[in-house]
């Protein structure tokens, strides 16, 4: 078994506010990332002294973007990035990790299972593979493809008026430009480059959000 007592950097003073009473459990899942998340090849070894700033907080804000009472499907989540995070900060989320990859399963199970997150189901699959049987209010992503080709995997799992959540870095506005095109014939509408956490993360995030059209399907 890893060691998970390794050292994990800081709480910054704006991790109680994203968190508040939830802030034990996003240390507890901290802990875990910068243990056996790395020991395991989840994230890197770097990445250990901006667990926070980076990946907890930068995740955590896009909540602000999600309705209440959500169904949320988080595809190609990794080691629960955004979904974990989601699902801390919100408990009336109800969150689906979306993952291929039998490694990251078992340990999202892990995690799952030792925060106790009853809002938090693993599903080990391709997104596509669910196409066609499963539709959420929401369906967010991280650092998972170009916008054309998540469009593509994404869309057909959000239901009709529901969102698309695309974590995206400073090229969002040119992606969506190439993506235009795909989105429109998947039914997505209102497309929009917003940021989420202003004055908690530097630089705030940047996210494509797109509303499926509530006249048609994919």
């Amino acid at each position: 078994m890893a060691d998970v007592s390794r050292e994990t950097p800081p709480v910054p003073a704006a991790a109680q506010g994203v968190f508040a009473t939830r802030l034990p459990l996003a240390e507890a899942y901290a802990v875990r990332l910068a243990g056996e998340g790395i020991d395991r090849g989840l994230i890197g070894p770097r990445e250990a002294p901006r667990l926070w700033d980076r990946h907890l907080l930068n995740c955590a804000v896009v909540a602000d973007l999600l309705p209440a009472a959500a169904t949320v499907a988080d595809l190609g989540s990794g080691a629960g990035l955004p979904g974990i995070a989601l699902a801390i900060r919100r408990p009336d989320l109800a969150v689906t990790l979306v993952e291929p990859l039998l490694r990251r399963t078992r340990f999202l199970d892990e995690v799952v299972v030792a925060l106790a997150l009853d809002n938090v189901e693993v599903r080990r699959a391709r997104a596509e593979e669910l196409h066609g049987r499963l539709e959420y209010d929401a369906v967010t992503s991280r650092a998972v493809a170009p916008l054309a080709r998540l469009a593509g995997w994404s869309l057909p799992l959000v239901r009709r008026g529901g969102l698309m959540l695309a974590m995206k870095g400073s090229s969002a506005a040119e992606e969506v430009a190439v993506a235009r095109g795909v989105l429109q014939r998947l039914g997505g509408r209102q497309v929009a480059v917003l940021t989420a956490g202003r004055g908690v993360v530097e630089p705030p995030v940047t996210v494509v959000r797109v509303v499926k059209d509530e006249g048609r399907g994919a």
